[in-house]
């Protein structure tokens, strides 16, 4: 009798369907086909052990396992559950009436229990694309898709769970799991955590914050430079609360590579607050980008994305490691190309980088710098001009006075600065959605995006010109500043971009290596 179970595999945050085929006819053993890994050529053995502890015979014929399209490499050990099910099935020891109208995944313990699994977002998403009744997932991974509608998502712990559903003898309202927050195009509610500092706590640097409300605003991404102990790392984590909220499918998009990192909500519900990744300086190229042979993981940059990548001591990085940031910095993806494989992750994320100026950190701090024109030189030579080309905001943190320490007047606090981000945002939200374009923020447009959404006075032109005649500017920079000029402008509620706006944009970039040496 031969049985189909419907199951999937993720490539990248997508899934694909995956047909578990079992036949059992007259012969002997247990064959698994289909170009299963190791981890599933292992289900055989704690699949056979968990059916005999719950009651279940194994038949003394052939077992034919087939995973369907053959061509294609399983991997993992979410293919265990509708193993055990197509035997129950294909030897009648069990009726299961709906066992094809349901998408299931899931591990399979020794006794029974089911353990979950990577990917349950892109697996439902796909299910609902195949029109079918509903999704059977662990329990943990069931609560990711707490939000999705138009299919029922059952959250199970056990194989007697799972029967009890596919007989169809009962509703088993119990394991349904519950859509509490409707999924909306609204705006998702802002991450606010009390573990995020506030601005008003970090003192001065008044010059410094504001480049880091135009960088969220616009998503910019930033360099700070500046000697040990002026703020760069406080500013940096401040940034985390002023950040807009995650638009409906921002957050759908961030959710779905958590969820096949293995990294996703179990608390229920898609992600909410914009993610704050900051590896350490001496991460590895394959930790930043994402890799693996066979099961290919996404990166620190890939979980990141619609968020902030924090590089703190960015010039202590190997320069390799820095120079790999270039092409998800420009593309906002990242492909790992493997001899089987090849996986595309997106990756559009701020990059906000601090550095000290020198290998003793204090060059421009007084004369407290013991390093020589030479030290200088070869340690910021890792911020490259491609690199550099590519942040928009080139920030000097200077060490701040003794007075506004001693005083300790709070400034504005991450609440109000917050407010002016949103409106912001929104502005460019409603320019774009008018234009049909699927962007979200003025840092991701293109060449043809920024001519249209950008356009500049025969007064702003005559700056330009005069502009990247003095700085030496590359037309990639040339481009970026002007998408900044048009942040400037939406922060200040204005509808064209000034001579003012492009001005401050230019100032923005001013510090580049040549004027640290």
């Amino acid at each position: 009798m031969l049985i189909n179970i419907h199951s999937a595999k993720c490539i990248g945050i997508e899934a694909v369907a995956v047909t578990v085929e079992i036949d059992i006819a007259p012969g002997l053993g247990i064959h698994l086909v289909g170009l299963a890994d190791a981890a599933v050529k292992e289900s055989l053995l704690r699949t056979i052990t968990a059916l005999q502890s719950m009651g279940f015979r194994i038949p003394g014929k052939k077992i034919v396992i087939n995973l369907a399209p053959a061509d294609m490499h399983k991997k993992g050990s979410g293919y265990d559950v509708p193993i055990a099910l197509g035997i129950i099935a294909a030897s009648g020891q069990r009726e299961l009436s709906l066992l094809e109208k349901f998408m299931i995944m899931g591990e399979l313990g020794l006794d029974g229990s089911i353990r979950e699994v990577p990917g349950s977002l892109p697996i439902v998403e796909l299910a609902r694309k195949l029109e079918l009744k509903g999704c059977i997932l662990p329990q943990e991974s069931a609560l990711e898709a707490i939000e999705y509608e138009g299919i029922d998502v059952y959250g199970v712990r056990t194989l007697d769970d799972v029967l009890r559903i596919l007989c169809g003898e009962e509703i088993c309202e119990d394991l349904l799991v519950r859509n509490i927050t409707p999924l909306s195009a609204d705006h998702l509610p802002c991450n606010a955590s009390p573990e995020v500092m506030d601005f008003s706590e970090i003192m001065g640097q008044d010059a410094a914050k504001r480049g880091l409300e135009i960088a969220a605003a616009g998503g910019h991404n930033v360099i700070m430079i500046g000697p040990p102990g002026s703020g760069k790392s406080s500013l940096a984590k401040a940034m985390a609360g002023i950040l807009p909220p995650m638009s409906l499918e921002e957050s759908v998009q961030t959710s779905k590579i958590y969820s096949v990192a293995g990294k996703g909500g179990r608390s229920g519900g898609l992600m909410r607050a914009r993610p704050f990744r900051a590896p350490h300086y001496s991460a590895s190229v394959a930790a930043l980008l994402g890799g693996g042979s066979d099961n290919i993981m996404p990166g620190e940059i890939s979980l990141a994305h619609n968020g902030v990548l924090f590089i703190d001591e960015f010039c202590e990085a190997p320069k390799k490691v820095l120079e790999v940031l270039r092409g998800p910095m420009e593309d906002r993806k990242v492909t790992i190309s493997r001899l089987k494989s090849k996986v595309e992750y997106p990756a559009d994320f701020m990059l906000v980088a601090a550095t000290n100026p020198c290998p003793c950190g204090y060059y421009g701090d007084g004369d407290r710098c013991t390093c020589t024109p030479g030290q200088r030189l070869s340690y910021l030579s890792k911020l490259s001009g491609p690199i550099m080309d590519r942040i928009d905001i080139q920030l000097m943190v200077s060490r701040v006075d003794a007075r506004l320490l001693v005083n300790r007047k709070p400034g504005q606090s991450s609440a109000e600065i917050a407010k002016r981000v949103v409106r912001a945002r929104q502005v460019q939200r409603d320019r774009f959605a008018a234009s049909g374009e699927e962007i979200f923020c003025n840092a991701a447009m293109n060449n043809r995006q920024t001519e249209l959404f950008c356009p500049l006075s025969p007064a702003c032109k005559a700056l330009l010109e005069r502009l990247i005649e003095r700085m030496g500017l590359s037309a990639r920079a040339c481009s970026r500043m002007i998408r900044l000029a048009r942040t400037i402008a939406d922060l200040a509620g204005v509808p064209d971009i000034l001579p003012e706006h492009l001005s401050e944009a230019a100032a923005y970039r001013f510090l580049d290596r040549q004027n640290l040496l």
